[in-house]
């Protein structure tokens, strides 16, 4: 048992910037993304052996894991929530360095599925089989995905117009 445990705080301790990286590319922000990881470790650290034995590759596991919890988190949470009170203005965050950067403010609009293809191939630099097999989707699933985001990326980010670059050279 002690072994075990010593294998599991050694994968953790190697693999964990990875995945606090990718949690935050996923969920939007380093705080939700601390929680994410803290959540997918403490459920795979109690059948650690199992997951070892079961799975070819525990870092691809770990990471489909933690796209479906954010994704199950997302619809749990994207229901509108009222409360009888006001909450109390609250100390001042410190600014995400990230906030205004057009890409980051896109990357957040896309859906948890889009958003964890586009992470993974271009962050995390999988390829679109290993992109399948750690979310669990088809291969054309992955393609379609990246291909709608894409898309939407390009329109979220490209400027207004041609035509406004010409008005502004003439």
């Amino acid at each position: 048992m002690a072994g075990e445990l010593a294998d599991f705080e050694e994968f953790v301790h190697a693999s964990l910037p990875g995945l606090l990286r990718y949690g935050h590319a996923l969920t939007g922000n380093p705080h939700d993304a601390a929680d994410l990881v803290q959540t997918v470790l403490e459920k795979i650290g109690a059948r650690w052996t199992q997951v070892q034995r079961k799975t070819g590759d525990p870092l691809a596991y770990i990471r489909r894991s933690m796209a479906n919890a954010h994704v199950s988190r997302w619809r749990r949470t994207r229901k509108e929530s009222l409360v009888a009170d006001v909450p109390d203005a609250g100390a001042v965050q410190p600014a995400d360095p990230f906030e205004h950067e057009p890409l980051w403010q896109a990357l957040r609009e896309l859906p948890p599925r889009q958003r964890a293809v586009i992470v993974l191939r271009y962050y995390e630099g999988l390829s679109e089989v290993e992109i399948a097999r750690t979310l669990g989707i088809s291969q054309g699933t992955v393609k379609s995905q990246a291909s709608k985001a894409i898309a939407s990326l390009r329109t979220k980010i490209t400027p207004v117009s041609d035509e406004a670059e010409g008005r502004e050279a003439g």
